[in-house]
């Protein structure tokens, strides 16, 4: 391998050599005025590397043509890339799901060698009723991510910014900055408090109110009490007194009428810690400034801010208000003085738009709010890019944004644009060009913090733009837990005041998992999880295979299965680790999702709020799921076009060979030789 990689730095010095004069000839963004064109590197300084992976950007030729945005001038810093570099699209791996295909692009290996499956896994020797494995955390990870590999090859100035498996951190000399979702740190997540009334809306949500269905709770159903306690405060109605109760720390909450017209007519919400100093007067769609709180990480108190929107509050008193928490702090950063250096130079950190699940899609006031946080998120990427940048000037600078993600997985946006939604017909073309036009903003925002990277980067600078998947229209979910309950493999009962499922563990044969994990065994599914084996293990197994190939969808007449995969063909059929997947393994048609939730009325296809999925579908089946791929540096080819996609875990090879770096012998990736010189 290393004879392949000193070959490339030969090839490149004859190309530019041969082209300087082209070269010079060629034209730049405004920031970009001023540089020379490109120069070889010196065989003693590092080439750096920028990488930027912001989530679910989807990019193909059809419909989301980000290529032919930048020709347009819509995309300034992408159409800088195409000139300088090479781009193409790239598909994702199954199950198409965030923490598998991060995996795969920071190690080069597919799933089965990386051994990330899904975020959460359960594994032989478990219990199924608790993930065993969070695939968001690194040490889900068999072999080492590109950090590590190029810190062990003596790069020390590395930045690391929210990404998935990043932490527990694993750098030695670096900076972690929030990696999300790897269970390590104070991480405290954005929550909604809503009048529960009579937990009508709560009974719906069901687990859907929890962090990845099993975590804490999201929104927090709760109801107004009279007011006491509170400094003199004028209100036309009684005074309606909230206590918004997350992360161990308490803001207080009053609900006023300042309308003098008679009639109950509450539209203010006062905001205070002690009932005695006000910190926010609100109304129905306003934002406070940060404000301080502390909050409670195991027995440590931290010191932090949180933000309140007000999302809906109605003349009889029912209220949604959202607290909105500083996502950065020095127990989720390592070195911890990195977190203070940023929110006192850039401010406290919004990292992304909304949940998982999402809980934004409830109301209509949710969207303006979606689109009000999204911005701020992108706001704060921006500014840090460019301080990391200007401060630490990294080496090595990867980073995330999940904000993308989340717009075209949520409920306003992908059922409306794409034809190949049911509801696309549902609004005129005047409400889908402001639609486009809100996606739109989204993609020039991606573009904004991609010109910080070029802004900074120098002529021995690797600049790769690249994402995890793309999204497809979410037309029905399918609800397999329900569909088994029907054939008797299933027993569980519903929580009157929660909506939640009870499972009877010991009396059920067969239960799906998320995403895309169906787990059996005849004799029940209690205990620590074991392969069951035997001729009556075979037959549920034939059983519960030809029930979910035969399901059908009465309205449309399709299959949403597109394959159905026994645990040992699915190394070799979808590149899967059989230690940490069901008995079997199920992948849906477009179109369609697999949903874990179960309810009283057993019904197996529904239509959900959220308009926009990626979970369990094979990418070469669905366009939609590709993900861009743009690669700039020294003796990569400038201005070339990768016919044809290429698969994710081809991309670390292709960097590393542009870093000049020697491959670990664990990547199964190939290089794309086709984008050098």
């Amino acid at each position: 391998m290393g004879k392949r990689v000193i070959h490339m730095k030969q090839m490149r010095v004859l190309f530019v050599l041969c082209a300087l004069v082209i070269l010079l000839g060629c034209t730049t963004p405004k920031q970009l005025q001023e540089k020379p064109q490109a120069e070889l590197s010196t065989e003693t300084e590092h080439t750096k590397l920028y990488w930027f992976i912001p989530d679910g950007v989807r990019a193909e030729p059809y419909l989301f043509k980000i290529y032919e945005w930048a020709e347009q001038g819509l995309l300034p810093n992408i159409k800088w890339m195409m000139e300088h570099g090479s781009y193409g699209y790239a598909m994702p791996v199954y199950p198409s799901h965030t923490p598998v295909n991060f995996a795969t692009l920071f190690t080069g290996a597919y799933p089965k060698t990386h051994g990330v499956s899904d975020g959460p896994m359960r594994t032989i020797g478990k219990p199924l009723d608790k993930v065993a494995v969070g695939g968001f955390r690194s040490v889900a990870k068999w072999v080492d991510p590109i950090w590590v590999t190029l810190e062990n090859n003596g790069l020390n100035n590395i930045t690391l910014l929210a990404l998935p498996g990043s932490t527990p951190p694993e750098l030695k000399h670096g900076i972690t900055i929030r990696g999300r979702w790897g269970g390590w740190g104070a991480d405290f997540h954005a929550i909604n408090f809503e009048s529960a009334g009579n937990l009508e809306q709560r009974i719906k949500q069901g687990r859907a109110a929890r962090l990845f269905f099993f975590g804490p709770q999201l929104t927090q159903y709760i109801n107004p009490v009279n007011a006491t306690g509170w400094i003199e405060i004028g209100s036309y109605s009684k005074p309606l007194e909230i206590a918004m109760t997350a992360w161990g720390g308490t803001l207080y909450g009053l609900i006023i009428d300042t309308t003098d017209d008679n009639a109950t007519n509450y539209d203010r919400l006062i905001v205070s810690l002690d009932k005695s100093k006000v910190l926010a007067q609100l109304n129905q769609g306003e934002w406070s400034d940060w404000l301080p709180i502390d909050l409670k990480w195991g027995n440590q108190t931290v010191s932090t801010q949180v933000r309140v929107k007000v999302i809906k509050l109605e003349p009889d008193g029912f209220f949604r208000v959202r607290l909105f928490y500083n996502n950065l702090n020095e127990y989720n950063t390592e070195p911890g003085k990195v977190a203070k250096a940023i929110i006192h130079s850039v401010g406290p950190m919004m990292d992304f738009v909304d949940n998982f699940p999402p809980q934004l899609i409830y109301y209509p006031e949710d969207k303006q709010t979606f689109l009000e946080e999204m911005n701020m998120t992108f706001d704060w990427h921006t500014k840090t890019t460019d301080f990391i940048l200007s401060t630490y000037k990294p080496e090595i600078y990867i980073s995330d944004i999940y904000s993308p993600n989340q717009m075209l997985t949520s409920r306003w946006w992908m059922g409306y644009i794409d034809p190949n939604s049911h509801r696309y017909n549902d609004i005129d073309d005047a409400e889908r060009a402001a639609l486009w036009d809100e996606v739109l903003s989204m993609y020039k925002r991606v573009d904004t913090i991609l010109g910080k990277l070029i802004e900074h980067a120098d002529n021995n600078t690797v600049i790769v733009f690249s994402s995890d998947h793309g999204a497809v229209p979410l037309n029905k979910w399918v609800h397999l837990n329900n569909l088994f309950a029907q054939k008797g493999w299933l027993k569980f009962s519903i929580d009157n005041t929660t909506g939640e499922p009870i499972i009877d563990w010991e009396n059920s044969k067969v239960i799906y998992l998320k995403f895309d994990n169906i787990y059996i065994n005849p004799n029940g599914l209690a205990g620590n999880y074991e392969r069951a084996s035997g001729p009556e293990y075979e037959q549920l197994r034939e059983e519960v295979k030809q029930a979910i190939e035969e399901l059908v969808d009465p309205e449309t007449g399709y299959h949403p299965a597109v394959a159905v995969v026994k645990w040992e063909e699915v190394a070799e059929r979808l590149k899967l680790p059989p230690e940490r997947i069901g008995d079997l393994v199920v992948a849906n048609m477009a179109g369609y999702g697999w949903n874990e939730e179960m309810t009283s009325d057993l019904e197996i296809f529904t239509v959900p709020l959220k308009s926009g999925y990626k979970q369990a579908i094979i990418s070469n089946k669905a366009l939609g799921m590709w993900a861009p791929f743009m690669i700039v540096g020294p003796g990569v080819k400038r201005g070339h076009f990768i016919q044809e996609p290429i698969e994710m875990v081809d991309e670390y090879p292709t960097i590393m060979t542009a870093l000049g770096m020697p491959l670990p012998e664990f990547v199964e990736g190939k290089v794309v030789e086709e984008v050098f010189t």
